[in-house]
């Protein structure tokens, strides 16, 4: 009889310190939504890559700012582009717009936003409602009272005579004032109440899936139905997300409403949403951030993007990796070079992404000094070392993690850039892909 012979190979010492694959949870599996049509078509859900939206501040009776607008948006990323549907002027607008975005050759899908008269407006301009690609409905003020179920209903019903998607939002600061007020009837009446906030989270979830499902009774199909639950606060919106997650299928929209301005707001609006997309939950994504007064809105939208690039999710232009300085890098000129290899990217990225496939997955590095240079710039595609202070003032360059040259003088940036795009070039470019064939 044969016997197996021990393995004789010494154990791996580093077995069992953690996972093997650094990474974040599978996708939480949804039912996945198409929103528009033809060329701008996106999916949501269903696996498919987490989307990016934003949401224009104009006045969308004002056609020329809000096509300018969306224009500014879309061309900066955004896949879905919200705008406000509040009066008859701006529902007769949106036609209008949708026609004038086609012939830019802007062929984003357009999502509704409609509050209180939704139900009216989407009735009242056919137009409207045939251009949008999406609704954006809040249960907690589409209706009031015997008024509700009815408007709701209309909303509902234009939706699939129109074959378009429904985003289902409940907001913390609208909320189903009925259902929350039973919530808290039951809750006082418990032997064990709990916390008041945590009915509001309750009442949040029970609102969205309670909508969805109403939604479904009424005809419309689970593939045509996102939902959102947005909060103000971080731990409350990881909270309900994670609710609305373990109880349903839907495809699912984050965002934390209401996120503030400047640093605050971003670093806000990414605690939750980066804790919720590491969990695997979310679909698609958007930064409510405020603008300063004539501020850039694409803002958001680029933010959005550097979460998803940063997490792993996607890639949308090429990383450039570099260090903060210190004392040994009293010279700004690494700071004034990562800005202008930075810039210059994002500048080159609308034609690049036409000339050379995959470009938005290089790894570019601008370092400072000796200590992290040369081991970083090894890391990139290609990297470049700065001389810090007191160094000799030469700057290795690293390609494909060799050293392939060093670069001195008063014109390394543009030196660099120049050995960037040959690079570029020779990876990306038609030598390449015909080598490939």
């Amino acid at each position: 009889m044969e016997t197996m012979e021990a393995d004789s190979r010494p154990a791996n010492p580093l077995a069992g310190t953690g996972p093997e694959i650094a990474g974040p949870a599978p996708r939480h599996r949804t039912a996945g939504v198409r929103v528009g049509a033809g060329e701008g078509a996106v999916t949501v859900g269903g696996g498919a890559p987490i989307v990016v939206q934003s949401m224009t501040n104009t006045d969308t009776a004002d056609i020329d700012a809000t096509v300018a607008q969306v224009s500014q948006l879309a061309r900066a990323g955004s896949e879905l582009v919200r705008i406000t549907v509040d009066r008859d002027e701006a529902a007769a607008a949106v036609p209008k717009i949708r026609e004038r975005l086609d012939r830019i050759g802007v062929h984003v899908p357009l999502v509704g936003d409609f509050h209180y008269i939704g139900h009216k407006l989407l009735s009242d301009h056919p137009a409207c409602a045939e251009a949008l690609a999406k609704y954006r409905i809040n249960p907690g003020n589409v209706g009031f009272k015997e008024k509700k179920d009815t408007q709701f209903s209309t909303i509902i019903e234009q939706a699939i005579r129109y074959g378009k998607t429904v985003r289902i939002g409940a907001n913390w600061g609208s909320l189903d004032g009925e259902l929350l007020t039973h919530l808290m009837d039951e809750n006082a009446k418990s032997a064990r109440p709990i916390d008041a906030r945590a009915v509001m989270r309750e009442a949040m979830v029970q609102s969205a899936l309670s909508s969805a499902q109403r939604a479904e009774d009424l005809g419309l199909p689970k593939d045509r139905i996102i939902l959102s639950a947005k909060v103000s606060a971080v731990q409350d919106l990881i909270a309900v997300y994670r609710e609305v997650a373990r109880r349903s299928d839907y495809a699912i929209h984050l965002g934390l409403t209401e996120a503030g301005m400047g640093s605050k707001g971003i670093v806000a609006a990414s605690a939750a949403i980066g804790v919720l997309l590491q969990e695997g939950i979310g679909d698609t994504i958007r930064y409510s951030l405020t603008p300063e007064p004539g501020g850039d809105r694409t803002v958001e939208v680029k933010v959005a993007q550097e979460l998803l690039q940063t997490m792993g999710f996607r890639t949308f232009v090429p990383l450039v990796a570099a260090c903060p300085g210190c004392g040994r890098t009293t010279s700004t000129t690494f700071q004034e070079l990562a800005r202008d290899i930075q810039n210059w990217i994002a500048t080159s990225m609308p034609e690049w992404k036409k000339t050379y496939p995959g470009v938005e997955g290089l790894n570019v590095a601008v370092m400072g000094c000796i200590v992290n240079g040369p081991g970083e710039s090894k890391h990139a595609d290609i990297g470049i070392s700065l001389p810090g202070t007191g160094e000799s003032p030469s700057a290795p360059v690293f390609i494909d993690g060799k050293k392939a040259m060093t670069l001195r003088g008063a014109n390394l940036a543009k030196d660099f850039e120049t050995i960037v795009i040959d690079y570029i070039e020779r990876r990306f470019g038609q030598g390449a892909r015909n080598a490939a064939e």
